[in-house]
């Protein structure tokens, strides 16, 4: 037998890490663990701890081991299937929702959902909105399925690559969270990123692959007037808001985030 005490002490992270894990491996509240330094664990108990204080510093991310990830208030479900929602992919959610600002019932396409987080968070501000989110997996979209389920987002989920399924379709606004990682950026091989899909991270040589790919086919499935906005890397700003006046978008801007680094990039269609 152990106490929380003792194994806490004794695992090698940051206390608060320690707990969070703690209180998920035994369905407890972190308060529970912090009040209770003293209450013993039977051995089933102390190898589970064990196993997931060894994964965590081992490098594996905290959201993969409890499973979920806030998101704009709303806690999601996460799997190593799809990225760790973060909070400079709020900014995204804020951009878009300031752009449907004014409009009635708008309909709204993201691209590559992955846990559904901007989609949900974004059908779960505007109820009034027509939500569709794609992705090429099935396995993704059934998470993204079971996280609007589980705050009531009335989502329209659609697999397929890109634009691929959507002919004929517009939408006031369209938004993408997609892969802009250079792929030989040597912060893959850094932090959690190691351990998430490479599939939603790398964005070819450049990192702009998938965003041109975005840019491009969004203008067929913009109605006049409508905005596309999606997220970059720190440094692909300049180069996000050139490619966005060269395909003939207006009042192309890019929005930095909390650090200060270019993040979010918007254009409209005539």
């Amino acid at each position: 037998m152990a106490t929380f005490e003792a194994l806490l002490k004794s695992s090698g992270l940051p206390a608060a890490e320690a707990r969070l894990l703690a209180a998920h491996a035994l369905n407890r509240d972190r308060a529970y663990v912090a009040a209770h330094p003293e209450a013993e664990l039977d051995e089933r108990a102390i190898a589970r701890l064990k196993e997931l204080f060894a994964r965590r510093r081992a490098g594996e991310p905290i959201a993969y081991l409890v499973g979920e990830r806030e998101f704009y208030g709303l806690m999601l479900r996460v799997t190593p299937d799809v990225l760790i929602p973060r909070p400079e992919t709020e900014l995204l959610v804020e951009r878009s929702l300031a752009r449907l600002r004014g409009r009635e019932a708008p309909r709204v396409l993201e691209l590559g959902t992955g846990s559904g987080a901007a989609a949900v968070a974004l059908a779960h501000a505007r109820a009034d909105a027509e939500v569709w989110a794609t992705d090429i997996s099935p396995a993704v979209l059934a998470l993204a399925q079971e996280n609007a389920a589980r705050h009531g987002a009335r989502l329209c989920l659609l697999q397929s690559d890109w634009f691929g399924a959507l002919a004929g379709e517009r939408f006031e606004l369209v938004l993408s969270n997609p892969p802009y990682i250079a792929s030989a950026d040597p912060h893959l091989d850094q932090g959690d990123v190691r351990f998430e899909p490479r599939c939603a991270l790398v964005g070819g040589s450049d990192g702009l692959d998938c965003i041109r790919q975005i840019a491009l086919g969004a203008r067929d499935h913009l109605a006049p007037g409508g905005w596309l906005v999606f997220e970059h890397g720190w440094d692909q700003g300049a180069r996000c808001e050139r490619l966005l006046r060269e395909l003939g978008y207006a009042e192309v801007a890019d929005t930095r985030d909390l650090a200060g680094h270019p993040r979010i990039c918007e254009g409209r269609v005539a």
